[in-house]
Order: structure tokens, then C-alpha cells, then sequence
């Protein structure tokens, strides 16, 4: 896929409906052959709509229209892919714990969770939220949640009567970040695209649980620091391994690789991944397109169970047959 065809794809699929900015800025960026000659000196994975649009809007490029925008990042190019070349669109959602939980209450607990590419860690917290799927509502133990995780649902999926026993956790991630620090908490906040107020409400609040929770988020790489950090988990329980928008970075060779170790591991994997991501779900998803355009696979240990919203918005559960 050239670089014009991933922004074109991002403002088609993940923009569209989304955010009216985003997806004006990418199709301008498809269309543009000088900042698309800019964008091929940067290294692939660095080409990233999503990263483009966040370190440009970091560095206090303009929210109006593209001609001005184009003009102010041809002017701060250099800040800006040196800033893209040390960053990494970090997303934190945590509504993507309203289409994670019904796939955790298919596992037997007590269970011992591990997210790769955890970010701050806020989607290693799903028990701390309340959620909304429709008129099924699920609150914590103690009570209703300063977060609120509303999902549009389709089909018939297990939604869960409790929250998962999670008696130990812990994330993996090439840079965490400290939402203790004002410099991490701004770079989450601006991942957050523009018009979605809603969403920054709402990761704000994530942000004060995870303050106060502080879960452990250790550096490392996905393929070669995952294997010790999951034999550090609790034996007796069930190691669940989270995947959400993570392994779609890394590069084929190693992305093939920690699928690999994930299908030899005794560990559940959770995979919350773009359809065409993980070969296994990709070929059980054949004949079975989604409703909705820029959709993720939710699967468990590469079984499709659904077709989730990129932000955690929808879950369109599935009914395929067992393979």
C-alpha cells in the first residue's frame, strides 16, 4: 500500500463519520505529491496518518482548513517528522474495554492480563469502568464508575452479569507513558481527534483511575520481552494476552513471529485487530464482510467472535460456525 493509499483508506474507513477535519487533511495529504514525497523519507511505520496528524497538531498546526494546514507543516517539516520519528500513535481508548469484555467472559477466571503496546495502561483496567451495551449496564463492585463505556451492539454476544476476576496485571509497551507526567498526559490527549469532546472527557476520567490505580506498564519489545514478562504471571490462573490495535506496527517478519509465539503459548489471546491482520482470522472472516466500514476482528485465539469499532463504539457479534 503506497502512502497515498493509507491516507486515502484512513480518511475513507477510520475518519469518515469520525472526524470531518481528519478525514478533509488526509484525503488532501493522498492528493498532495510534495508531502507525499516528505512522508517517503520517513521510515514506513512512520508514515502514519494518525501520527502525522497528532504531532502536527501537537506543535500547533492550524484546525482549519488543509490549504492553511498544508502551508504551516510545509513551513515546520523538520519538527514535525523529527517529532514523528520519536513518537508513536499511543491511542488509549478505553472504550475498547466495552468490546474486550464480552470476549474475557468466554475465559475462565481468576485470570492474570497482559496488554501489548499498553500505552498508559487505562484498557488494563476494565473492571474499574462502568459500562452500556444498549439497556445492559454493568457497574463495578463498588458502584457506578466516573467512566462510562457506552457500545452500540448487533447480534448475540455474551454480555457479561459480573466484572472479570483480575488478580494480576501488567503491560507491555516499546514506550510507556506516565499519566502521572503532563508531558504523557498531553500526548494522549492529543491523540484524541478534534471534535470528539466526548472522547476526551472520557480518557480524562480513564486517566484520573489510572492515577490512582497506577498500573504496571514495563518497556519492551512486543516480540523478544513478551515471553518474560508473561512467565512472570501467577501460576493457577488463566494468562489472558490482550492484542488491541498493537501488532498492525509491527513489521511482517516480526508480526509473524509473535503470532507464532501467541498460537504456541498456553495463554488465551484476545485479538482486537484490523480484519486483516491476523491470516487466521482473515481466512475465517471469508464470506462474512462487516456492516460498517473501518471495523476491527475481535477474536479469541484467532476464532472470529466479532466486528468491533476501531474506538470501541460498536460490537457486531458474530455467529460462525466452530472451526
Amino acid at each position: 500500500m503506497t502512502a497515498a493509499e493509507w491516507y486515502r483508506r484512513f480518511a475513507d474507513t477510520e475518519a469518515a463519520g469520525q472526524s470531518a477535519l481528519y478525514e478533509t487533511l488526509a484525503r488532501g495529504v493522498a492528493d498532495d505529491p510534495a508531502l507525499l514525497t516528505l512522508l517517503d523519507e520517513l521510515p514506513r511505520p512512520k508514515q502514519q496518518p494518525n501520527l502525522l496528524l497528532a504531532c502536527a497538531r501537537l506543535l500547533g498546526a492550524p484546525l482549519s482548513d488543509f490549504a492553511a494546514w498544508r502551508v504551516w507543516l510545509l513551513q515546520h517539516w523538520p519538527e514535525v517528522s523529527a517529532e514523528m520519528r520519536i513518537r508513536a500513535t499511543q491511542t488509549n481508548e478505553p472504550r475498547r474495554c466495552a468490546t474486550l469484555l464480552p470476549a474475557l467472559a468466554l475465559i475462565d477466571g481468576p485470570i492474570a492480563l497482559i496488554e501489548v503496546g499498553a500505552s498508559a495502561g487505562l484498557t488494563l483496567l476494565p473492571e474499574h469502568y462502568s459500562y452500556a451495551w444498549g439497556e445492559h449496564r454493568l457497574d463495578p463492585a463498588a458502584g457506578p464508575s466516573t467512566v462510562l463505556l457506552e457500545c452500540e451492539v448487533t447480534g448475540d454476544p455474551p454480555l457479561p452479569a459480573r466484572m472479570p476476576e483480575i488478580v494480576w496485571r501488567a503491560g507491555l509497551d516499546l514506550n510507556p507513558l506516565d499519566v502521572t507526567a503532563p508531558d504523557d498526559r498531553h500526548w494522549l490527549e492529543t491523540l484524541i481527534w478534534p471534535e470528539q469532546t466526548a472522547r476526551l472527557e472520557r480518557v480524562r476520567a480513564a486517566i484520573a483511575i489510572a492515577e490512582r490505580e497506577r498500573p504496571r506498564v514495563v518497556r519492551g519489545d512486543a516480540v523478544d520481552d513478551l515471553p518474560a514478562l508473561a512467565a512472570e504471571a501467577p501460576t493457577g490462573v488463566t494468562l489472558v494476552i490482550v492484542t488491541s490495535a498493537a501488532i498492525v506496527y509491527l513489521m511482517p517478519e516480526p508480526r509473524a513471529r509473535l503470532i507464532e509465539w501467541l498460537r504456541a503459548s498456553p495463554a488465551r489471546w484476545v485479538s482486537n485487530e484490523g480484519a486483516g491482520i491476523v491470516p487466521r482470522v482473515q481466512e475465517a472472516l471469508a464470506g462474512h464482510p462487516p456492516r460498517r466500514p473501518g471495523g476491527f476482528a475481535l477474536a479469541l485465539d484467532e476464532r472470529p467472535l466479532a466486528y468491533a469499532g476501531a474506538h470501541g463504539q460498536t460490537l457486531d457479534w458474530l455467529s460462525l460456525p466452530a472451526a
